[in-house]
C-alpha cells in the first residue's frame, strides 16, 4: 500500500503479494479464462490457413492499445495502411502499425528466448521508432498533465528501475504454483508500476500480455483482442492499477484481467466461426459468377488480405494481371467485393469480413 502521490515508489513490494490473491473468486474466474483461452486454441488449430487471424486481430490490438495512449486511429483506416491503400500514413496510424510490428518482433523472438527485460526494451524500441531507455532522470510521473496533481509516482534511478525489473523477470518465470493467467495479471501489474521507460511503458506492458499467455502455452498465436477490453473500460483500467498502489487491492484487479481474457477469447472464437461460414459462402457467390474462377484460392487471399490488390494474385501465381483485374472487377460488379481508389491503384475490398471484424461488440 502506497500512499504517497507525490514520491517515487521506490520500494515497491515484491511479488508475488504476501496476501493469497488466487481466492475462491479469483479461481472461478481463472478457470472459466482458461476454457475460453482453450476453446478458441482448439479452434484455430482446426482452421486451414489461420493467416487471416495473425494478420487481423494484431492490427485491431494495435489500433485500441494505442488509443488507451491517446493515440487514435480508426480501425479502417489502420487496415487500409497495413495493405497499402492509403495514401498517406499519419503520425498516429504510423505508431499504431509500429505496435503491430513490436508485437510481431516479440512473438518471433519467443522462438528462442524467453520474456525478459533485453526483450521488453526491444519492444518499447519498435514501438518508439528509436532505441528505448531505461529512466535515469527524476520527475516522470502520472497525473493531470494540466493541474500537474499527480497520481502516481513510479520509482527514480536507474539502478533502483533494473534491481525492480530483475525482480519482475524472475518473478515470471519463478516457480510459485500460481496459475499462469493470474501470474499475467500481477506482472502487468508490477511492469506498469515500475514504469521504466521514458514513453512506450503501457503499450509495452500490453504486447508483454500476449507473449506471457504464449510463453506458458495458453496461447499459440497472439490472436488475443486484449486491448479491446483494455479500451472498452479504460476508466476502470487505470483505476483498478491504482487501487492495487493505494489499497492492496488485488483481487479486483485479477478479475479485470481475467474478465478480458475470457471476453476476448470468446470474441475472437466467435469471430473464427462467422469467418469460417463467410468464407464457404463467399467461395459459392464466386463459383455462381464465374465457375471457371479458381474461387477456393480467391476466397483464401480475400480472408487474408481484406484490401486485396492485383498484384497479390498474381504473386499467388493465380493468373497474369490483365486476367486477375478482370476476375476482381467482374467480382465487383457482382457486388461481392467493392473497388476503390487507392492513390494510383485499386483495391478490392472484401467488406463483409471488415464489417465483421469492425462492427461485432465484445462480449460483456
Amino acid at each position: 500500500m502506497w500512499e504517497h502521490s507525490d514520491r517515487p515508489h521506490q520500494d515497491l513490494p515484491a511479488l508475488p503479494p504476501s496476501s493469497d490473491v488466487e481466492t475462491p473468486t479469483v479461481l472461478k474466474a481463472t478457470v472459466a479464462a482458461s476454457r475460453a483461452l482453450a476453446r478458441l486454441d482448439g479452434a484455430c488449430k482446426r482452421l486451414p490457413d489461420p493467416t487471416m487471424l495473425i494478420n487481423v486481430i494484431p492490427l485491431m490490438e494495435a489500433q485500441a492499445s494505442s488509443e488507451i495512449e491517446n493515440i487514435v486511429t480508426t480501425n479502417d483506416e489502420l487496415f487500409r495502411a497495413a495493405h497499402g491503400a492509403a495514401p498517406d500514413l499519419t503520425p498516429p496510424v504510423k505508431e499504431a502499425l509500429r505496435y503491430r510490428e513490436a508485437l510481431s518482433a516479440g512473438f518471433r523472438a519467443l522462438g528462442t528466448r524467453p520474456v525478459t527485460t533485453t526483450l521488453a526494451t526491444e519492444i518499447c524500441t519498435h514501438i518508439q521508432g528509436r532505441p528505448a531507455r531505461i529512466r535515469d532522470t527524476p520527475g516522470t510521473y502520472i497525473g493531470n498533465p494540466v493541474t500537474k496533481a499527480r497520481i502516481y509516482t513510479p520509482p527514480e534511478g536507474k539502478d533502483v528501475i533494473l534491481d525492480h525489473l530483475s525482480a519482475w523477470e524472475r518473478f515470471v518465470h519463478d516457480d510459485h504454483g500460481l496459475d499462469p493467467l493470474v501470474v499475467m495479471a500481477l506482472a502487468h501489474y508490477q511492469f506498469e508500476a515500475i514504469h521504466p521507460f521514458f514513453d512506450g511503458n503501457g503499450r509495452t506492458g500490453r504486447v508483454l500480455n500476449l507473449l506471457l499467455l504464449i510463453e506458458t502455452g495458453l496461447l499459440d498465436l497472439p490472436i488475443l483482442y486484449l486491448s479491446g477490453h483494455i479500451m472498452r473500460h479504460k476508466d476502470e483500467y487505470y483505476r483498478q492499477l491504482n487501487a492495487v498502489t493505494h489499497e492492496d487491492a488485488w483481487e479486483a484487479w485479477i478479475l479485470f484481467m481475467l474478465a478480458g481474457v475470457e471476453s476476448t477469447a470468446r470474441w475472437t472464437l466467435e469471430l473464427v466461426d462467422s469467418t469460417d461460414d463467410m468464407r464457404a459462402s463467399m467461395e459459392t457467390d464466386i463459383r455462381a459468377v464465374n465457375p471457371r474462377l479458381p474461387a477456393g484460392d480467391i476466397t483464401r487471399l480475400l480472408f487474408t488480405q481484406p484490401y486485396l490488390r492485383i498484384e497479390n494474385v498474381v504473386d499467388a501465381a493465380l493468373a497474369q494481371r490483365q486476367t486477375a483485374s478482370k476476375w476482381l472487377t467482374d467480382l465487383a460488379d457482382a457486388g461481392l467485393i467493392q473497388k476503390e481508389r487507392a492513390g494510383r491503384s485499386v483495391v478490392f475490398v472484401n467488406t463483409r469480413l471488415l464489417s465483421a471484424l469492425f462492427t461485432t461488440p465484445l462480449p460483456e
